[in-house]
């Protein structure tokens, strides 16, 4: 529209546009025959697509919304213009799962691969930086688990899928205290109790990536990362 066609006192064009307040049943027949459309192919993508989303996957939904908005409301596109478009992008995103199902290494391009993070209660800086993820998110969620000591997790893998996949160790051992900041109460509690056994008392967890020493003098940096910053590592 030109700048000289807006009014804002113009309420018809406000409200209905520049078609005629017709179309308002045209737009609803449209949604239905859309959306109907939309439900069959979704359901033939299967039961990931309402599950936790791949990266493929996510492109395909982000994909199929903007291609249906356009048949639903624009009075010069056809449907048929839109479902041809919707079969396209689902025989895309089929081709792709079949092909990664073949092909290993296809599927790891179109997937991505899971990321270990966590290996024997130490986390891996290197990968969590590369993946972007903090150390408290991380905590999350292992608190989330009932996990409150990093040397509980013999293994922690951030999935293609984006999920946390998390394997603890057959007995439990002194790790970092993964408690929130936040929450002195808690974190006290636990080093007191730590305090009260003389085996665990002179043990320290790292807190950049929870290596656990005994009789480790402060001004000693880690033997993994290289650090500087300790506390009592708890069980």
């Amino acid at each position: 529209m030109k700048k000289e066609e807006i009014h804002l006192e113009d309420i018809h064009r406000i409200l209905f546009g520049q078609a005629p307040p017709m179309f308002l049943l045209e737009v609803f027949i449209r949604t239905i025959l859309i959306y109907i459309i939309t439900l069959v192919i979704v359901r033939w993508l299967g039961k990931r697509m309402s599950g936790q989303l791949t990266i493929m996957e996510l492109a395909v939904m982000l994909t199929l919304g903007a291609i249906v908005s356009v048949p639903m409301q624009m009075p010069d596109r056809g449907l048929l213009q839109g479902v041809l478009l919707l079969l396209i992008a689902v025989l895309f995103q089929r081709g792709l799962s079949l092909i990664g199902f073949l092909s290993g290494k296809a599927e790891d391009i179109t997937q991505g691969k899971c990321s270990l993070l966590v290996k024997d209660g130490l986390l891996q800086i290197d990968q969590m930086e590369k993946d972007r993820i903090p150390r408290q998110q991380l905590f999350a969620q292992l608190r989330d688990k009932e996990i409150f000591n990093l040397g509980t997790v013999d293994r922690l893998y951030l999935e293609a899928c984006g999920i946390f996949s998390v394997f603890k160790s057959a007995e439990p051992k002194p790790g970092l205290p993964i408690l929130p900041p936040d929450d002195k109460e808690m974190l006290t509690y636990y080093l007191q109790s730590t305090d009260n056994n003389t085996q665990q008392a002179d043990l320290q967890a790292c807190l950049n990536c929870g290596n656990v020493e005994q009789n480790h003098q402060q001004e000693q940096p880690c033997k993994v990362c290289g650090d500087n910053a300790w506390i009592k590592a708890i069980i």
